[in-house]
């Protein structure tokens, strides 16, 4: 870790070999061959953090998504409302969204031009649909009129899938200009969600099942078990922060940038 710091690797990527290293050493305290956990023992000083990623208030949120056009505006509402990866977020078809249920499958991920499995066991996950969410998502439906289950439902034209980069490129960096906040990248609205996630009462373990985090060590161990009421509960009240006007009436819309 001290090598992999002093190479100047980003706060993340550090993150990302310690809770590496304590998956598998986990395993081997299960197994008897250890008494504890030493990948618990590392902690990254608050020097290490300087780097950390920024993310937006539900005010800045608001802001955002009212300068911002579709399909961008839409693909922010869904990262912040569900903590979705962008790779996520871009693999999502038709299918596995479930607006009777009020349910939605993370079963995907479009990663470097591909699609490919999700990024963890725990990523592949069913989360609620919050009735914030669900506006968003019937909402995009109207605008594209899906043929079959299979499509994305989020593509171009063409029926491909957009690229993130393009995407943040184009629409997201030049909107965070326009209303005079510091840019923020896609990964930002995970850490929105999350923060939200908490201020709004949500346990950890409903934080790690909504995040697909694959160890509890990523939000704190702290309890044993996700009650599914709770998840989504919790994803109503992330949804009530940050549009209260849509869940107080059935027919006022989320607000939507202005069109090209």
């Amino acid at each position: 870790m001290s090598k992999l710091k002093q190479k100047g690797h980003a706060t993340s990527t550090l993150r990302s070999v310690r809770a590496t290293f304590a998956t598998v050493l986990r395993s081997a305290v299960k197994r008897g061959y250890l008494d504890r956990n030493p990948a618990h023992g590392i902690v990254l000083r608050e020097g290490d953090l300087k780097k950390q990623r920024r993310f937006y208030s539900a005010d800045q949120v608001r802001m955002l998504l009212n300068v911002l056009t579709e399909p961008c505006a839409s693909v922010v509402a869904v990262a912040v409302l569900t903590g979705l990866r962008i790779g996520e977020i871009l693999a999502l078809r038709w299918k596995r969204i479930d607006l009777r249920h009020a349910t939605l499958e993370v079963a995907e991920n479009y990663s470097l031009g591909d699609f490919v499995s999700p990024k963890t066991k725990s990523s592949r996950r069913v989360i609620p649909i919050s009735s914030a969410l669900r506006r968003v998502l019937e909402d995009q439906r109207g605008r594209v009129n899906p043929a079959n289950p299979e499509e994305l439902v989020f593509q171009t034209p063409q029926g491909t899938p957009l690229n993130d980069k393009n995407l943040y490129n184009r629409e997201l960096a030049p909107a965070c200009d326009r209303i005079g906040q510091p840019r923020v990248s896609w990964h930002s609205f995970r850490h929105t969600h999350q923060t939200l996630l908490h201020d709004s009462g949500a346990s950890l373990k409903t934080s790690q099942a909504q995040l697909g985090h694959s160890d509890l060590e990523t939000t704190l161990n702290v309890y044993t078990h996700t009650v599914p009421d709770s998840q989504r509960q919790a994803v109503e009240r992330v949804g009530g922060v940050l549009f209260s006007d849509v869940l107080n009436s059935e027919t006022e819309a989320i607000p939507r940038g202005r069109p090209n």
